[in-house]
């Protein structure tokens, strides 16, 4: 599990929704446990993001695939976390199945963007811009490249 991610199944009774589950999130280095077919996946986020939830879910064929899961999907907040510069705005998914993923806000189910995670590497990505109807684009980001 990363640094937001739980389960809610049954709320958990020490969970209020509304305060930030790990206030130390974004204070230390993230560790990625990748290798084999396990990679990770980070993606560079808008700084008016901070704390937005941000499910990711295995990427589906189209929208009401048979088969798809609507159930649970891991999450994680956006955090500022320090880099060299000042501070990046950032989601980090630290163990994925090699795999396509599908990302979304937390509460929608409206996929803002798309990853392709590799096993034994860490993808980086961009969350897409705003259009200026509103609405984000859906870019796709591949292994070791941006959006």
């Amino acid at each position: 599990m990363s640094e937001h991610d739980h389960p809610h199944d049954g709320e958990h009774p020490t969970h209020a929704h509304g305060h930030r589950e790990n206030p130390w999130a974004g204070q230390g280095a993230v560790l990625l446990d990748i290798g084999g077919d396990i990679g990770a996946l980070v993606v560079e986020m808008p700084a008016g993001m901070v704390d937005v939830e941000v499910e990711i879910r295995p990427a589906r064929a189209g929208a009401g695939a048979p088969g798809h899961d609507t159930g649970h999907h891991p999450h994680v907040a956006v955090v500022a976390r320090r880099v060299r510069t000042g501070t990046v705005p950032s989601l980090v998914y630290p163990e994925l199945a090699a795999g396509s993923y599908e990302l979304y806000r937390k509460g929608t189910d409206r996929v803002e963007m798309t990853a392709r995670v590799e096993g034994g590497r860490v993808t980086r990505a961009t969350w897409p811009a705003p259009t200026p109807g509103g609405a984000a684009g859906a870019p796709s980001a591949d292994p070791g490249g941006g959006a």
